[in-house]
């Protein structure tokens, strides 16, 4: 350990630990924090959330999730493939396929326990069949800037349960540069091999960066590879993009169907940590026999199936969504209208969507940056300040009002001017 309380020590002495703080309670956009440091409470106007429909505090939402602790519990204390499998996991699973588009779904804890499942389920299948061989070689095209979730589970591709316990062919992982289909194209022509079983995973909107992945393109791509298969991470693209929230399909006026269409396997993630008021994911595809491979995955069959309250607030937020429309065009709207209003005081707001990150010029210290809007100005944003590009990563929300963007864009300012203010010597 002492290797471990050497590093941390440096750790915090070199300023990378991020700033810690504790909610006591929310109300629209306004959140009571605890300074975690000190102990002392502020209320702040928050910029930092993924309620990005603000469904966490709704009404019905709230409402469903009791219902579901009072009939069931607050957990089902078992996997699914076992004893924890209830009705709202069925409903829940028909809602996401109808939500997608695609009519087979198997739900997941988290995210990362999803992809971990799907490297697992496609690249090794399950457990030796007699008269089956598994002979043929999976390769993994994996964009560069994608979740850790997706890294972590494709770099260990490889090595996972079925490779250790039994024999399966190699797997191999290459990385394509960001959005870039001309690369992607170039590196399938160089890596990928007559019998090999192709895999390409990317997120759809891009958690640092708010942009949306090529898909019209990479479907092309993807079309001289007949039988490949095109993983979408949709963590942040359900419910902020598309017409009425769908995800990247909507967003190019396109369906699933297209790129089956075209000899491309669609593979859908679905969060419900942002858009749906819970926690947990999905995965969809138009395959019904991907899902008894994920079903019996070591992070299916290894741990509890969903639990009642998340699943219930995951499936009535899905609900409220196909219902209200109008909370996808608000996010919508305050998306266009924050970006445009920090282009606009001379911000570099990057990406497309309701993620807006703010590149600060060099000499500026993100993290400083986010404890004087919080300290002067009452306003939480996230500092991003250990990446390549060091940024300020702020989340526009169906309940920002535009005085509270307002307040958000003239706080930054300030704060920008603050920092270049002369210093005059006496």
């Amino acid at each position: 350990m002492q290797t471990v309380k050497e590093y941390v020590q440096r750790w915090y002495q070199s300023g990378l630990a991020p700033d810690e703080y504790i909610c006591h309670g929310k109300h629209g956009n306004l959140v009571e924090i605890e300074h975690a440091k000190d102990g002392t409470r502020q209320t702040v106007l928050t910029f930092c959330t993924n309620d990005v429909l603000g469904l966490v505090q709704d009404q019905a939402v709230k409402e469903a999730t009791i219902n579901a602790i009072h009939r069931y519990g607050a957990s089902n204390s078992s996997c699914s493939v076992l004893s924890g499998r209830i009705d709202l996991h069925r409903e829940l699973e028909e809602e996401i396929s109808a939500f997608k588009k695609l009519p087979h779904t198997q739900l997941f804890l988290n995210a990362w326990m999803a992809t971990q499942a799907l490297t697992d389920a496609f690249c090794h299948l399950a457990i030796p069949v007699p008269g089956f061989e598994h002979t043929k070689e999976t390769l993994i095209m994996t964009d560069v800037l994608n979740h850790g979730c997706i890294m972590s589970a494709v770099v260990n591709a490889g090595t996972r349960s079925g490779k250790v316990f039994g024999h399966s062919p190699k797997v191999r992982v290459k990385a394509y540069r960001h959005c870039d289909t001309e690369d992607l194209a170039r590196k399938l022509k160089r890596y990928a091999r007559p019998d090999d079983r192709i895999l390409v995973v990317t997120d759809t909107v891009f958690s640092m960066d708010g942009d949306i992945a090529p898909l019209p393109e990479m479907i092309e791509v993807l079309s001289h590879y007949q039988d490949s298969v095109l993983f979408l991470d949709e963590a942040h693209a359900s419910g902020a993009i598309g017409a009425t929230g769908h995800g990247i399909f909507e967003h190019y006026q396109m369906t699933p169907q297209d790129a089956i269409d075209r000899g491309v396997n669609p593979l859908v993630m679905t969060t419900f940590s942002k858009f749906a008021a819970s926690a947990g994911a999905a995965i969809s595809s138009h395959v019904p026999e991907i899902i008894p491979l994920l079903n019996v995955s070591p992070t299916s069959i290894g741990t509890i199936s969903l639990p009642p309250p998340m699943t219930a607030a995951a499936l009535e937020s899905i609900r409220q969504v196909k219902h209200k429309p109008q909370l996808v065009q608000k996010l919508q709207y305050n998306t266009r209208y924050l970006r445009s209003r920090l282009l606009e005081e001379g911000f570099e707001a990057i990406g497309e969507t309701n993620v807006i990150p703010v590149l600060l010029p060099s000499d500026i210290n993100p993290k400083h940056f986010g404890r004087t809007l919080l300290a002067d100005h009452d306003i939480w944003v996230s500092p991003i300040w250990f990446v390549a590009k060091p940024r300020l990563r702020i989340t526009a929300n169906a309940l920002h009002t535009e005085a509270e963007m307002e307040q958000l864009v003239s706080a930054m300012v300030k704060t920008r001017d603050l920092a270049y203010q002369p210093v005059i010597s006496a």
